[in-house]
């Protein structure tokens, strides 16, 4: 649930884009106007639109592999598109305007990988970015992976983080089957991914103990269980 994590995310001052949930445009199997009566229709779209502004990006509140992504334009661009997405529930994104733009490997919730990333390249030369990130800014992104990480209890993420005016912000970090295929992330991270991840996998067999919970519980689970504050 992208938009909870979101959500999650505001709750622990991780930087996002202004983000709005949407109710899908056409009704669910099994369900009729009554059935979302907790609602308030008419929905306030300009208060909407002027929160997360334009451009946007709408996308699906869960799923992957940029399908059914949106850029939107305008209030009229937006209710044009929205149709297309029939019973889908959607979100509704402030566009980052970035300058740099990083995709980090998570395993373990320790071991991070940042690697430059374009996102709009075709596919296949989206990791033939340039951006060089200063020493600062490498420990700057790091800390952010590993505080996202630690609060969802991923072994295995990866989070995106647009940069506009110095500030990191997440885009996309609820990935815990990521894409590691060497013809997209190019062989020396790939090589990184496999070692990286064997090594984990070694690491958790050697310590894992019969009888007991060798789960990975993240940060919001565990407090939540014992009623306390999340940060």
């Amino acid at each position: 649930d992208k938009y909870f994590n979101n959500c999650l995310m505001t709750k622990i001052g991780v930087p996002i884009p202004k983000t709005a949930i949407l109710p899908s445009n056409e009704l669910p199997p099994d369900t009729s106007a009554e059935s979302f009566s907790n609602l308030t229709y008419p929905l306030d779209w300009d208060a909407i639109f002027n929160y997360t502004g334009f451009p946007a990006y709408m996308k699906p509140f869960a799923g992957g592999g940029w399908k059914s992504v949106y850029k939107l334009t305008s209030p009229e661009d937006f209710f044009e598109k929205h149709k297309e997405t029939e019973q889908l529930v959607m979100m509704l994104q402030e566009e980052i305007q970035f300058t740099e733009y990083y995709r980090c490997y998570c395993i373990g919730g320790k071991y991070v990988r940042i690697m430059s990333y374009e996102p709009r390249n075709p596919h296949h030369l989206r990791y033939v970015a340039d951006f060089k990130p200063s020493q600062e800014r490498l420990q700057q992104m790091t800390e952010i992976v590993l505080k996202i990480n630690a609060y969802l209890g991923y072994d295995f993420n990866t989070v995106e983080l647009a940069v506009r005016d110095n500030v990191p912000y997440a885009i996309d970090f609820c990935n815990p089957a990521p894409d590691a295929e060497k013809a997209s992330v190019g062989d020396e991270n790939f090589e990184w991914v496999v070692e990286t991840a064997a090594n984990y996998a070694i690491e958790k067999a050697l310590s894992s103990k019969d009888g007991a919970d060798n789960l990975t519980w993240g940060e919001y689970i565990k407090r939540s269980s014992h009623k306390m504050s999340l940060t």
